[in-house]
């Protein structure tokens, strides 16, 4: 069984790579925009706040430590939430383009995916037709042959790295297979615990979002980890709430946020990462569950402490 808790960590993506600027107006480019979504998100009830950045002009992602040395420093200032920063990145970049910022800035979290898969966004094709930039297309459309790289190498190197950071990761995984690759770094030594497991449903190329999915997978993380974990979920797109509900009935934690999912209801737009956080608040809050202060999410996942960190 996953560690036990008190309270749900509720996570918020706040921009991501997958989608496009063209997809929603509310998808924040800028860093001032991603800032005021992070704080947005804490405001509503989140602990922790997962970061990517992209080029203020065209909203392309982009791994640039300056972008996120312009407001990270704010976050801290006018919140006490958890910064979770990228290793992700998106699937065009090199690992060592993608490690930059965490290497540089030493969050109290990073993200960490656990193995290399097939990351098909070209079916997105199918409902958004017009683009506002010329990049939006092609990088939509390449992933029908594009493998997002996450080698063992690839992996150790990132884990390494980082060591000194005593950065905590979140680690992600979008199928079975990703956990036993956790738990072959785990058995190394290379991984410590507790873990902070993420596992993705519904994006192609990964696991998908059937129930049965979802428990598969925690079933298969509890045997693999015992007590010494965290098991948190994020459902892709429409899958968002619907798998963080269940999640959180299962004794799960939750990542909800615009990154994952553009929309707040069938065929409606979320304005702002805070409408999703108020969502799930609500929805814990009916199932007579609480979320996490960031302070308790500090305190269940052994974090290092804000003050830690490389951009206060």
């Amino acid at each position: 069984m996953a560690a036990k808790q008190k309270n749900v960590i509720v996570t918020c993506a706040v921009t991501g790579s997958i989608h496009t600027p063209s997809m929603s107006p509310y998808l924040p480019v800028t860093p001032d925009q991603i800032c005021n979504e992070a704080l947005g998100a804490a405001a509503a009830g989140a602990s922790v706040v997962h970061l990517h950045v992209r080029n203020p002009e065209t909203g392309q992602p982009i791994q640039d430590v300056d972008l996120f040395r312009q407001f990270l420093p704010r976050i801290q200032r006018e919140s006490d939430i958890v910064v979770n920063i990228t290793t992700g990145g998106a699937p065009t970049m090199l690992v060592e383009e993608r490690l930059q910022p965490v290497l540089k800035l030493k969050p109290e979290v990073a993200s960490l995916n656990m193995g290399s898969m097939n990351f098909g966004l070209y079916p997105m094709l199918d409902r958004f037709k017009t683009f506002k930039h010329d990049w939006e297309r092609p990088y939509l459309e390449g992933s029908e042959d594009r493998v997002f790289r996450n080698t063992f190498k690839d992996i150790r190197y990132i884990l390494e790295s980082c060591s000194s950071n005593d950065t905590k990761f979140e680690i992600e995984c979008y199928d079975i297979g990703h956990l036993y690759t956790a738990a072959h770094f785990l058995d190394r030594g290379i991984l410590k615990g507790p873990l902070l497991i993420q596992s993705v449903f519904g994006l192609l190329g990964g696991i998908g979002p059937h129930p049965e999915d979802v428990h598969h997978m925690k079933r298969t993380a509890d045997r693999l980890f015992g007590e010494d974990y965290y098991w948190s979920v994020l459902g892709a797109g429409r899958n968002q709430m619907p798998i963080a509900t269940m999640a959180a009935t299962m004794g799960g934690n939750v990542r909800v946020g615009i990154e994952d999912s553009l929309w707040i209801g069938a065929g409606k737009l979320a304005e702002s990462n805070a409408d999703q956080v108020r969502k799930i608040v609500t929805i814990l809050d009916e199932l007579g569950l609480k979320p996490a202060t960031p302070d308790e999410t500090r305190s269940m996942l052994g974090l290092k402490g804000r003050n830690a960190v490389s951009f206060a």
